[in-house]
């Protein structure tokens, strides 16, 4: 670059004001790589040479003008094809693609003539001799002689989609009040040497640009499952939840699984399912009363029930774990509102945190995940208010493809699993597990008579995925997660619906069943 634009000046000071179209033969150069010349010349010194912008335009050949340059021109061609004594008109279309075009130009000028008087047109020549013009403006400008060529017939030729006409852009060039041969490249910065040996004085700088922004600073991100769950919880509270304590990753065996009248025997409680913790290996701080009366439904069962009908083990109760779920603080919470604060009252509480548990990896599966945890106790509840519960929450997310399957938990019953459709794996995913709390849990718990539970457990995760099109859990969060999709990731707009949200007295009477 630097050897072009030297040229370029030798240029200008040798010949004067110069067009860069018509540097290109003379230095041989593209034009475009000529302008990028001009513009390293006025980034270095920009006084050094002056630029005006220019136009010019150039006709050129289109495919169809190249076939008449090689052929002759339409009318001409079907001029030819007419035999002294006629042909049919019928047949004279049939010998040239553009016989049409042809046909017409040629009836214009008089060449031709139609005789009807014997019944089919046909078709005669009217002159004996043609002068084609056409191909001879057409050869005009294939040799660069357009100028001769009024504009008119060029227009004309540009309708007929014979030429084409091209504008190219450029700059004249002249000397500047600072013109030079020779390029020297200004100072960027100000250094100490200069100023110390005072070579600054006869240096050349390079203006600064004010205006110019400075490199963003670096700034934290939200990871898209920040931003849902921070519309997840506004949710719940708009709906009249409080929410629950949750900063216990470490849970024992009885809040985990005992509480919640899991038995000791459950496939979960063991070490495929769920991580145990080494240190400290054991609890051993319990309420008593609670222990005894877990254990008897466990043993015996309570309210009626016959329990599980073996030998309950305080050994197992006091592992501790990585919680598998949050429903253990759900069980703490509901001991605390019927043992602890007075005497029952209704409560609706909610929770958004980490669980753990020994899951396979795949498309839809984490070991580490969020569960969002809610929880309703009150008389007379039904899982129809549980239902009216999803309806209302998921239709201000805006998702209003829901599925509800039954299905079998310890401690819930009845037990639903609620699915989502996920738009980008074409199938429906489970989003979350429910059900109405069993009399063998809550009795322990001191829950009255008559009052009912509904609980759910959702994902956090599989939501996020279907708000953002994500296909792979493991793309939303693990070790290969895009810190480029965290950064430009939109902010979670829920497309929220204004949905009432009733008492759950109200969203019974407005279901459909009652189960």
């Amino acid at each position: 670059m630097q050897e072009l634009t030297e040229r370029i000046l030798q240029y200008i000071d040798q010949h004067g004001d110069v067009d860069t179209l018509d540097l290109v033969p003379v230095l041989g150069e593209d034009h475009q790589k000529i302008v990028g010349g001009v513009k390293s010349i006025e980034s270095t010194a920009a006084d050094m040479i002056k630029t005006t912008q220019a136009t010019r335009k150039t006709w050129e050949l289109t495919e169809e003008g190249k076939q008449i340059l090689a052929n002759g021109s339409h009318e001409a061609v079907l001029f030819n094809a007419v035999p002294e004594a006629g042909i049919p008109q019928a047949e004279l279309m049939k010998t040239s693609p553009n016989a049409k075009v042809g046909f017409s130009k040629a009836m214009s000028n008089g060449w031709i003539l139609m005789d009807k008087s014997g019944g089919a047109p046909l078709i005669k020549k009217k002159v004996d001799k043609i002068e084609d013009v056409v191909k001879g403006h057409v050869k005009a400008v294939a040799e660069g002689r357009d100028k001769d060529i009024p504009d008119n017939i060029k227009n004309e030729y540009k309708k007929r989609k014979i030429l084409t006409e091209t504008v190219t852009k450029s700059f004249v060039l002249s000397k500047g009040p600072e013109f030079s041969t020779s390029l020297k490249k200004l100072e960027t910065d100000l250094t100490v040497e200069m100023l110390a040996s005072g070579i600054w004085k006869d240096l050349k700088f390079k203006p600064y640009n004010f205006d110019a922004l400075g490199v963003p600073p670096e700034r934290g991100q939200l990871h898209p499952l920040m931003k849902v769950r921070s519309e997840f919880r506004s949710i719940f509270l708009e709906m009249g939840f409080s929410e629950m304590p949750t900063n216990n990753f470490v849970e024992s065996s009885f809040w985990n699984f005992d509480a919640l009248y899991v038995p000791q025997q459950h496939p979960a409680r063991d070490q495929q399912d769920t991580f145990f913790v080494s240190h400290p290996k054991l609890s051993n701080k319990f309420p008593m009363q609670l222990l005894d009366e877990v254990k008897d439904s466990h043993e015996i069962g309570t309210d009626g029930s016959i329990g599980y009908r073996y030998n309950w083990k305080l050994e197992e109760a006091q592992k501790n774990v990585l919680r598998t779920h949050t429903t253990g603080v759900s069980a703490r919470m509901l001991y605390k509102v019927a043992r602890q604060e007075g005497g029952f009252k209704p409560v609706k509480y909610f929770s958004i945190d980490k669980v753990f548990r020994n899951e396979t990896l795949d498309a839809t599966h984490l070991a580490e995940f969020h569960q969002v945890e809610g929880v309703v106790a009150d008389y007379g509840l039904t899982l129809g208010d549980l239902i009216g519960t999803f309806n209302a929450f998921f239709n201000k997310l805006g998702i209003t493809e829901l599925e509800y399957k039954p299905t079998i938990n310890p401690y819930t019953e009845p037990s639903m699993e609620i699915f989502c459709f996920h738009p980008g794996l074409q199938r429906w995913i489970e989003v979350g597990n429910s059900g109405v709390f069993q009399p063998e849990m809550l009795r322990p718990l001191g829950v009255p008579e008559g009052v009912n539970v509904i609980a759910w457990g959702l994902s956090l995760e599989r939501p996020t995925m279907i708000k953002y099109g994500i296909n792979n859990i493991r793309d939303l969060i693990g070790p290969k997660v895009d810190l480029k999709m965290v950064q430009d990731g939109p902010i979670c707009r829920m497309n929220r619906r204004k949905v009432r949200c009733f008492s759950f007295y109200s969203i019974r009477n407005l279901l459909p069943f009652e189960t």
